[in-house]
């Protein structure tokens, strides 16, 4: 959508650079510096990316002079409080966010059809590939058909979806779906989809050079928030709503302020017996430390140059559990390394390094630092082992305190108290100095029994197996999640640790649930050729899916036995998972306590079949002869690793499984589905239905109007994640969703998850807050999706309570703390809240993504003063608020007053910041949202 002004090329750096593949333009960075505008070569590298992206799209309408200029100046101390736009070269989307992009996409071209325009104008206008990857759950494990029963199940399950999806691969432009069982989005990403350079079309052609290619730096957004780990390649790219993601598929910029970026300084090496999982562990527990939240963050330093792009990818990956918008890698010879044995080609290779060391975009450890906000330091030989949990992703378990912590998280977090003589209640035996016993006191029996069945064994007879199960029992263990499977150092060490656990007779308890989803079928390649393979089976490590798993909650149910004693009992068992996220509620509805681990402890834990063992002391279980075999008897060493990696991981291997990936899976080539621009959406789908956001669509916004009489629906505590929020996990009978789907004729064993019914609004609306951890103030007592209504005080879900506000026209609001919305890029958790009929959301602060998604839902992010929380002030949630001073006058980041009134007819008037940050965000809120923004301009043009 371009002006009748455009320029071409203000700045004079239109260039040639020659290549193997013939001569293609470039627009060089160092005209800026020519031109005095700034010291490019002193800017961290993530910026000189942007800065390209803005000097190469420069038209003096979408890109203006001012914004080249504003960060070609980037003054790292105290950036301005200058926006710009961000035109990245592609979209990444996985099939959970992406279904409901493609269905609003479709609605888009309904409403436009309604309104008189041209649906073909409704296209993506970037490259946009979609890959199914979130969709296999794990409902059959540790068996040899496993996998295949889990893909027949993935298919009955999401016909509807997929048919939608096939119908969408023919019907937009620029949109591709990788199928189902091909790897994780992220994996697919590093080892196949990324070119690191892209070789495009000119953004501004003209007669002489239209057909021209254009090499650029290619950078990306992607609707999962793990879409950052593709920064561990030098590939700028970072995780957005599903919404904003829809508005860069149509050619709209991103409009971000000046970052800060954190450099990391990383010195030394790893020490022996230590894994890219626990650098990770660490580097997030640090980072969140430092307050990263919104901020890139940059890594250099020696300990840098010697790192394999997989372990960057790892800690690029969990950019969003240390809070930053990226964790960013320059190019460098690692990256050359890696794209040759991931099979890239020789021009593309060549293309790579010609480009990023004509640009200055190539780092050595010879090139000057850059300068940076802030520099934090991390010594590589510090790192130790780790776990983390149980509950957050931050809160790191050094493996040689995991015993006493996880003690005294059952005592402290789940109030889990044994009573034995003389032992006060809360505190274990062996604690304050005491020598430890050889068995832990969660399976000893106590001298004085506690009236807990968790602490003495509940008898369990389950598959033809007899066994007790106790508090910290690990019923899954499970190798999964994009962080860990797209390395091969992690995942070579599972196998081999499995092959020296079953040679000395190991094996696992019959409670554990155990999975292998490897995140692209490369894995499994690799595995085959070590001959790894086998032994990860031997120990019921069998591959049940290519996917993102257990990691989002898809970890399929529990051993009916199993879960009937773990509800009965109150049981605290254990998951131990190779993922990036354990909040509460996520993995599994039946398992509390959940720790992040690397793939080699996961199979350790499997084996102890507990998480109360300290692995350093006691044994992890007993050998073929009945002689104890400890940890470090089967830990593989560096060297056996390296060795294995070596020899088995192959640039053939990669090449083979991705060549043609779009046509390899036959069920997914099988699948009919309609034809037309235009889809012809079914009222009686439970899976896709039209959003109601663009229906009766006016096709000029309405005047912005103050919010009057508005009640409190959800009044949440710190770190209320976007799991909280937004629907995901299982879907539960005795829910409004559950109770929705049955009044339909859908029987529960057919409700399928959250995730996987995006595509329908009556679904997820009725799933928003429904979490069954979520912790309503506004409810004391509860948890769960609970809420009171007012005045009356009548204690009900939330989404009836919405609904009963809704039919008497009261307006919402959401009261929150700290970090509100932390967690994925959950789209979700705007829409459902929206179609709930909450108008504005008070918190202490937002996380990045959560409160830019809510402003491109038209719902109002208001935050706290510093230090001030709704607590502070008093409030209850039972007032009735009034913000009387929001109009069309208002300004982004401007003070709005809100006045509280409580029951007893008392005022409160307090002040809060709109967290509208720029410009376009006010229009954005302006039209009620980004879609009916961009779909008003289409209409114009």
């Amino acid at each position: 959508m371009r002006s009748a002004h455009t320029k071409t090329d203000p700045f004079g750096a239109r260039d040639t650079l020659n290549t193997s593949a013939g001569k293609v333009g470039i627009y060089r960075l160092s005209k800026l510096e020519d031109a005095g505008l700034g010291n490019v070569a002193a800017l961290p590298y993530s910026i000189r990316v942007l800065l390209e992206s803005l000097l190469r799209n420069c038209d003096g309408y979408e890109v203006t002079e001012a914004d080249v200029q504003a960060l070609a100046g980037w003054q790292a101390a105290s950036p301005a409080q200058v926006e710009i736009p961000f035109k990245p070269a592609r979209v990444v989307l996985q099939d959970f966010t992406g279904v409901p992009c493609v269905v609003d996409l479709a609605a888009m071209r309904a409403a436009m059809e309604r309104l008189g325009g041209d649906p073909k104008k409704i296209n993506p206008l970037v490259p946009v590939d979609l890959v199914i990857d979130h969709s296999v759950q794990v409902d059959y494990f540790n068996s040899a058909d496993a996998l295949e029963l889990n893909i027949d199940m993935e298919f009955m399950r999401n016909r509807e979806r997929y048919e939608f999806l096939r119908w969408g691969q023919k019907a937009f432009n620029n949109f591709r779906v990788v199928p189902p069982g091909t790897g994780i989005v992220h994996q697919v990403n590093l080892e196949y989809l990324a070119k690191v350079v892209f070789l495009g079309p000119s953004p501004n052609p003209t007669p002489k050079r239209g057909g021209e290619l254009v090499a650029f730096p290619d950078s990306l957004v992607g609707t999962d928030s793990h879409t950052t780990m593709i920064d561990g390649l030098g590939v700028v790219g970072w995780g957005v709503g599903g919404i904003e993601a829809e508005g860069v598929m149509l050619g709209q910029p991103i409009y971000m302020l000046l970052p800060e970026v954190v450099g990391m300084e990383l010195t030394g090496k790893l020490s022996p017996g230590t894994t890219a999982t626990d650098l990770v562990l660490t580097v997030t527990e640090l980072l969140r430390r430092e307050k990263v939240v919104g901020k890139f963050v940059e890594f250099f330093g020696p300990g840098v140059s010697t790192m394999a792009v997989a372990d960057r990818a790892t800690i690029g990956n969990m950019s969003p559990e240390y809070g930053a918008t990226m964790g960013f890698f320059p190019v460098d010879d690692q990256t050359l390394c890696y794209l040759r044995q991931t099979g890239r080609t020789k021009d593309e290779i060549e293309l790579v390094e010609r480009y990023t060391k004509e640009q200055g975009l190539f780092r050595t450890d010879r090139a000057p630092v850059p300068t940076f906000t802030k520099v934090v330091r991390l010594d590589l030989s510090t790192v130790e082992p780790s776990l983390a949990g149980p509950k957050r992703p931050q809160d790191r378990v050094p493996l040689s305190n995991m015993k006493p912590a996880w003690r005294e998280a059952l005592c402290t977090v789940y109030g889990k108290r044994l009573v034995a003589n003389g032992t006060p209640e809360g505190r274990w035996e062996g604690e304050g100095g005491h020598k430890i016993e050889p068995k832990s006191a969660a399976h000893a029996t106590p001298a004085a029994r506690s009236a807990d069945p968790g602490f003495t064994g509940v008898p369990i007879e389950s598959d033809g197996k007899r066994f007790e199960l106790k508090h910290g029992d690990v019923v899954i263990a499970a190798i999964t999640s994009c962080t860990n499977t797209s390395n091969p150092s992690v995942m070579v060490a599972a196998g081999l640790l499995a092959k020296k656990a079953v040679e000395k007779g190991l094996t696992v308890p019959p409670h554990v649930k155990t999975s292998l989803a490897p995140g692209s079928r490369v894995v499994t390649d690799y595995f085959e050729k070590a001959g790894l393979d086998k032994y990860l089976e031997r120990v019921g490590f069998y591959t049940v899916g290519y996917g993102c798993t257990t990691c989002i909650g898809n970890s399929g149910p529990l051993p009916e036995a199993i879960s009937h004693a773990v509800k009965k009992n109150d049981l605290v068992v254990s998951g131990v998972l190779s993922g990036n996220r354990n909040f509460e509620g996520r993995i599994n509805p039946d398992v509390k306590a959940n720790y992040l681990a690397s793939p080699p402890l996961v199979v350790a834990y499997a084996l102890a079949g507990t998480t109360d063992i300290d692995f350093e002391n006691e044994p992890i279980g007993a050998g073929a002869k009945g002689s104890p075999v400890y940890l470090r008897d089967i830990w593989p060493t560096h060297a056996e690793v390296q060795s294995v990696v070596e020899k088995c991981v192959l640039p053939e291997m990669f090449a083979e499984q991705y060549g043609d990936i779009w046509h390899k899976n036959p069920k997914w080539n099988a699948i009919d589905t309609s034809e037309g621009e235009l889809y012809d959406f079914d009222p009686d789908s439970t899976y896709i239905q039209e959003p109601p956001f663009l229906i009766d669509l006016p096709p000029e916004p309405s005047p912005i109007q103050p919010i009057r009489g508005a009640r409190c629906l959800a009044a949440l505590g710190d770190s209320v994640t976007t799991d909280h929020i937004s629907p995901a996990g299982s879907i539960a009978k005795d829910s409004p969703a559950g109770k929705y789907l049955m009044s339909l004729g859908v029987e529960p064993r057919d409700f399928n998850s959250y995730g996987a019914r995006r595509g329908n609004d009556r679904v997820m609306t009725r799933g928003t807050f429904a979490n069954i951890r979520i912790r309503n103030l506004l409810a004391p007592g509860t948890e769960g999706g609970v809420t009171r209504h007012l005045p009356d005080g009548e204690v009900m879900s939330i989404y009836d309570a919405a609904m009963k506000y809704k039919a008497e026209r009261v307006p919402l609001v959401v009261l929150a703390g700290a970090e509100y919305g932390s967690g994925s890029s959950r789209d979700w958790a705007a829409k459902g809240p929206f179609l709930q009929g909450v108008r504005a959301a008070m918190a202490a602060s937002f996380e990045r993504i959560h409160r830019s998604n809510l402003v491109m839902m038209g719902i109002l992010p208001l935050e706290f003063e510093p230090g001030t929380t709704w607590q502070s002030l008093g409030l209850t949630g039972e007032e009735v608020f009034d913000i009387p001073d929001l109009s069309d006058n208002l300004k982004p980041r401007q003070k709005l007053k809100v006045v509280a009134t409580s029951p007893d007819g008392k005022r409160k008037e307090f002040t809060l910041t709109v967290r509208i940050d720029t410009p376009v965000e006010l229009d954005y809120y302006r039209n009620g949202g980004i879609l009916q923004t961009v779909l008003r301009k289409l209409l114009k043009d």
